[in-house]
């Protein structure tokens, strides 16, 4: 994936269809130490050990629409080519947790693209998945909840077209806040 917003996208849609009510995204810039983590955390149905042993395995997937998933390994090779790692923590009934780390500087690290979008995209699930992005630069922070927001907006559904418009614009604008280098 050209874009790391795109494998962030990824890792969230698999939590809603793994029944997650609750998902937390984080991106955070260590700009100081050329840091950077993605953290995507839920409370879906979790993996047993089995799944999470083989979950960076292209060829193992427990979907039944297709053979392959390409998502998850696809992740792991961008961070350890950019002096990184992925670290998968799971537990059935619990949630999963997937943290991906790689050096934010290097030549190979694909820009973090259009978050924007991504929790334009995650918002369209408001009704069944809560969303808590969190973007943090050296200590300065942009975070948004759709709990929060939909508290906020009283009648009007997070998934109005009008707020999903304003809420890409407004974290676009919230992470050029934090100084983002990512």
């Amino acid at each position: 994936m050209r874009e790391l917003s795109l494998h962030i996208l990824d890792i969230a849609r698999n939590s809603i269809e793994a029944g997650a009510t609750a998902l937390q995204v984080s991106i955070v810039e260590h700009q100081d130490t050329d840091a950077l983590e993605l953290i995507v955390r839920d409370n879906g149905r979790g993996m047993d050990e089995d799944s999470l042993r083989h979950a960076t395995d292209a060829f193992y997937t427990t979907r039944e629409t297709r053979k392959v998933g390409l998502g998850l390994p696809l992740l792991k090779a961008t961070c350890e080519r950019c002096e990184g790692a992925l670290d998968i923590r799971s537990k059935p009934g619990e949630g999963t947790e997937v943290r991906a780390t790689m050096r934010l500087t290097h030549l190979d690290r694909p820009p973090l693209g259009d978050m924007g979008k991504v929790v334009q995209a995650l918002a369209c699930e408001a009704e069944r998945t809560s969303l808590r992005y969190r973007h943090q630069t050296n200590g300065k922070r942009f975070e948004i909840d759709t709990r929060d927001l939909q508290k906020e907006l009283g009648n009007v559904p997070v998934t109005d077209p009008r707020v999903l418009c304003w809420l890409a614009e407004f974290v676009r604008n919230g992470i050029l806040s934090t100084g983002s280098k990512a």
